[in-house]
């Protein structure tokens, strides 16, 4: 507590789920002081999200949980669509990613969120967590934020106050409806049923994440991991929550897909609507909505909980930033745009293979999805890197700006091999292909940098010597030919590893 201020913390996080447990490790890495308000002590033991992919994992490793988080999941093989006559529509494989991890897991929500809350503990010094308590109440000021606690068993009430609040308290954000931020979109009138179950017996395929593509009853059915298995079925018109109350009635629908008891348990089920909707704003004076209080997307795609991660790392460094002198409050305003178009497009891709699965496609756009046959092969859209059109850039025409760096294997110039972002290490760096970023800076440019805290670091490739202790050598030359690709032989990364900017303008942005 900042006693002079009268601050209890710089950032309160409202809601520990995995948006707001996610940005109490990257405000808690960074060295922010934090404080998270939960109503729920206990990890909701629903699993609700059921991937993440190579970047997600990425931005873990980022705050060393990728490992950690690695022991709880299954690597996802493979992507099939098929229809109820065993016909097999489509099937998408996962090709090896440029970003260090798989392209994709499986994972088991509970477990995923246990590892992240022991995560933060790390950060007990920066970071604390008051359990049983919700906020009902919420002032702003042109210094900061006073938020009303009310403790859930005895109605007692206590004040906090902090300089800036992340909003993570879910679709139903009482936070965002405290500050009159209305939702924008649609509820999807289809109801759905999610059934969970743990595995007794393997069954064909079962490690191949399947749609059941059907106009009238489309089917996830898909392998999370630590042995667990999830189904998620859209009720009929006529159907009501009340006709699958218990197992036996669930079983009608599970064997219709040739699953039965001897394959299977199932311990718990839900029901759920699809929403497509976003809120009409992501910001609030000193408040920022993540996660599902700031966007919802239906579930084709496996994008909405990681989206709430990217939420948080996205904002976490920048509030850093800003608390800490180094950045101008303006840069803030660079979250929302920068992040909404990201939700937009998985959003969007989402609602493709929502189509697909249900057989909406007409023959025209089922043929326009085929490539030519002499085309070069191109990524799906749901394996496509991520990229900015804008935000905290530097302006320019070179197409590295905006662009996430991949991340090969490297080692550093004492020989110790790692994945890129552990050589390199954390913060703002400033990065020249064979050859010294430093020495082709001008000088306005090199003071823009050193005062955000960046380092300058050479790569070179791994059949010559290091000339610099800060050396990194990329061992399989990946990186460099990445570069000169698209003409950069420098380039200034962001501390999540987008680039801001590159050869052309190396300006710091504005």
């Amino acid at each position: 507590m900042n006693k002079e201020e009268n601050f209890d913390a710089d950032v309160g996080i409202v809601g520990y789920g995995p948006s707001g447990v996610s940005a109490a490790n990257f405000l808690g890495a960074l060295g922010v002081s934090t404080l998270a308000i939960e109503r729920y002590e206990d990890i909701y033991s629903r699993a609700r999200a059921i991937t993440v992919n190579d970047w997600t994992m990425r931005i873990f490793q980022s705050v060393g949980l990728d490992e950690a988080l690695e022991k709880g999941m299954d690597i996802t093989h493979s992507l099939r669509w098929i229809d109820y006559d065993g016909n097999e529509l489509m099937r998408m494989g996962f090709p090896p990613s440029d970003m260090g991890h798989a392209s994709a897991y499986s994972i088991y929500q509970p477990e995923m969120e246990k590892t992240l809350r022991e995560g933060a503990e790390r950060f007990a010094d920066h970071v604390s967590v008051q359990f049983g308590q919700e906020v009902t109440g919420i002032t702003q000021d042109a210094e900061g934020v006073t938020l009303e606690l009310t403790d859930c068993k005895t109605g007692a009430r206590e004040t906090k106050r902090v300089r800036y609040v992340l909003a993570c308290d879910g679709g139903s954000s009482t936070m965002r409806e405290q500050l009159g931020i209305q939702l924008v979109g649609d509820t999807l009138e289809t109801r759905w049923i999610v059934i969970d179950a743990q595995v007794k017996r393997w069954w064909p395929d079962r490690h191949v994440l399947t749609f059941w593509s059907d106009k009238k009853r489309p089917v996830v059915d898909v392998a999370l991991s630590m042995g667990n298995h999830r189904w998620e079925i859209p009720l009929g018109p006529n159907d009501k929550d009340s006709d699958f109350a218990t197992h036996d009635q669930i079983w009608r629908l599970l064997e219709t897909l040739g699953v039965s008891k001897d394959n299977v348990e199932i311990h718990q089920h839900a029901f759920y609507n699809h929403h497509i909707r976003h809120a009409e704003r992501w910001r609030d004076g000193r408040v920022f909505l993540l996660g599902d209080a700031a966007h919802m997307m239906p579930p084709w795609a496996g994008a909405g909980m990681q989206s709430g991660v990217r939420d948080a790392q996205n904002i976490s460094w920048k509030l850093a930033g800003v608390l800490g002198g180094t950045l101008p409050e303006s840069v803030l305003d660079t979250y929302e745009a920068e992040r909404a178009p990201d939700v937009e497009r998985y959003t969007q891709i989402a609602i493709q293979l929502g189509r697909i699965i249900k057989q909406e496609l007409t023959e025209e756009e089922l043929a326009a999805m085929q490539p030519p046959p002499d085309a070069e092969p191109e990524l799906p859209p749901l394996l496509q890197p991520p990229a900015l059109a804008g935000g905290w850039l530097s302006a320019g025409t070179n197409p590295a700006v905006g662009a996430l760096l991949p991340q090969p294997r490297a080692a550093g110039s004492d020989g110790k091999l790692g994945l890129l972002d552990d050589v390199l290490g954390s913060g703002f760096l400033v990065l020249g292909a064979d050859l010294d970023p430093a020495s082709v800076l001008s000088p306005e440019e090199k003071r823009g940098w050193e005062a955000l805290g960046a380092r300058f670091i050479a790569l070179r490739s791994a059949d010559q010597h290091s000339q610099s202790e800060t050396d990194v050598i990329d061992i399989d030359g990946t990186l460099i030919a990445w570069l000169h690709a698209r003409g950069a032989d420098v380039v200034a990364l962001r501390p999540d590893r987008f680039i801001a900017a590159a050869s052309g303008n190396l300006a710091v942005p504005g």
